[in-house]
């Protein structure tokens, strides 16, 4: 087994507050591990490679198989994979970064930046114009292409230019539907590439790559040593055939990037480190909260099952496509953001659960084999295990003295003991003498409480907190209004079980 708990993995601007138990997470490897040799085994991969990114490090790394199927050469966390679709993040994040740069807007129309556009012929007559921010969210009416799309990676920049110029038939309407468009993506890579003044290759391994330290990573995949590279192949017809090496054209920026383990996992942490939004120097090549902005999923929600075994009886996640990731809630892991990778010769999976700082990927040489089931499986265990503690909110000043305002209008008995502290509506919701006849029923049934437990923050402005009392216990809930002083806005007392 490869394994690292590695320091220099750890990104800066890493939250200092921990959100996974390491200790929990060890106690889950045996069963994650064992996830993911069935998947190898089960898929028929030649090799792969895992890993967990915790709290800005790489807690776990692992290959199986091997490289190649001529030199046996075994995976590690250094051998380079191509990671498809994953590629599609880098791309937003350079377009976010040219955008905080002042160089572009999210609401620009693409073709203010890829002249080539302006000829195009749109569907109807009352059809928007496409905008930056509909192809980041696949909504500009452009066909699902990923058999067709896979293969343009080689793509000449003048023949990319020519099919701009002539242009293409459309699907749908820009911005009434998600349909998942590489030609989007490579189009993004054309406006970078026109607003940076440079290749978009070289201004992602620039900007991005560099900062982070990802120096075995890039487009131009022969650069680096077979001897390094996990060769992709297809299964077909009862044996193994190499697929070509594609090198890096106009359609890079959709899945051109090739990368090793301990590469990505830098570019987890930092994606990770972006929450929770914090005081804290910015330390990364883009600002934590245009990183955030991954998790803003588009218009066009949808309800979609857990991958990985636990998907059958899990509760369904409403899901979105943000930018460059698929955007879910779900009742156990909390925000997930995900995006496989498939590509010919290679398949990779990441699933990012921002509440915990924990990320999970996976790297595979077989053609389509993303590998998003044991991502996810990995996941739930992580969750079974207690592993994923959820980071705890500061009690902000003005949260403090509202509920210090609670406890006195519980011992008095009358919400007017903290009048200076109550919002306008407060009383015109239930005056003084209502609150007297509720307050009095709770403590007829549970007596005095110790009022001295501490809030639990769900928000600056909104808490929940529990009181053990003489005959029982309160559950309570308090919201400040957005005033400068904070008043108290809405306030609960529930009697509950010993």
């Amino acid at each position: 087994m490869i394994r690292a708990i590695v320091a220099a993995f750890c990104i800066a601007a890493a939250p200092v507050a921990h959100a996974a138990d390491a200790q929990k997470i060890a106690a889950a490897i045996p069963e994650i591990d064992r996830l993911f040799a069935d998947f190898q085994v089960d898929s028929r991969a030649p090799g792969l490679v895992y890993g967990i990114v915790a709290d800005g490090r790489l807690v776990h790394v692992k290959g199986l198989g091997v490289q190649d199927l001529v030199h046996k050469r075994a995976v590690t966390p250094d051998s380079l994979f191509r990671i498809a679709s994953m590629t599609k993040a880098f791309t937003a994040l350079a377009i976010l970064k040219l955008r905080d740069e002042g160089k572009l807007g999210l609401d620009d129309l693409a073709e203010t930046h890829v002249p080539e556009m302006r000829g195009w012929t749109y569907p109807t007559k009352d059809s928007p114009r496409i905008r930056i921010r509909d192809l980041l969210t696949h909504s500009a009416g452009l066909v699902d292409d990923n058999p067709w799309g896979d293969r343009q990676t080689p793509l000449p920049e003048a023949d990319f230019t020519r099919m701009l110029q002539t242009g293409v038939p459309f699907s749908t309407t820009p911005g009434t539907r998600y349909e998942y468009s590489n030609f989007g993506y490579a189009l993004l890579g054309r406006i970078i590439a026109n607003v940076s003044g440079q290749p978009y290759r070289l201004y992602v391994e620039g900007e991005l790559l560099a900062p982070l330290g990802m120096a075995s990573s890039g487009y131009q995949v022969r650069e680096w040593p077979v001897e390094q590279r996990a060769m992709g192949y297809r299964w077909e017809e009862g044996r193994w055939t190499v697929e070509p090496t594609m090198a890096d054209g106009a359609f890079g920026a959709m899945g051109g990037l090739q990368t090793s383990a301990k590469d990505y996992a830098r570019w987890v942490a930092f994606l990770l480190s972006a929450w929770p939004a914090r005081d804290d120097a910015e330390a990364g090549p883009v600002a934590r909260a245009s990183v955030r902005m991954l998790a803003q999923g588009s218009n066009f929600m949808g309800v979609a099952q857990r991958n990985g075994a636990s998907g059958a009886t899990a509760c369904r996640q409403a899901a979105a496509y943000g930018f460059a990731m698929r955007v879910a809630q779900d009742c156990d892991l909390g925000l997930t953001l995900a995006h496989g990778g498939g590509y010919p010769g290679y398949g990779s999976h990441v699933m990012l659960m921002p509440d915990y700082g924990v990320g999970i990927f996976v790297f595979t040489n077989r053609t389509y084999n993303g590998g998003s089931g044991p991502a996810w499986d990995a996941a739930v265990a992580l969750h079974k295990a207690g592993a994923l503690m959820a980071r705890t909110i500061p009690v902000s000043a003005l949260l403090a003295d509202g509920y210090a305002a609670a406890g006195r209008i519980y011992a008095a008995g009358d919400v007017l003991a903290a009048r200076d502290r109550l919002a306008m509506n407060f009383l015109m919701d239930h005056d003084a003498a209502q609150w007297g006849k509720r307050i009095a029923a709770v403590k007829q049934e549970v007596g005095a409480c110790a009022s001295d437990a501490p809030v639990v923050a769900t928000g600056a402005l909104a808490g929940r907190f529990t009181w053990t009392c003489e005959r029982g216990r309160v559950a309570g809930t308090i919201l400040l209004a957005p005033t400068p002083d904070a008043q108290i806005q809405e306030l609960s007392f529930t009697v509950r079980a010993p």
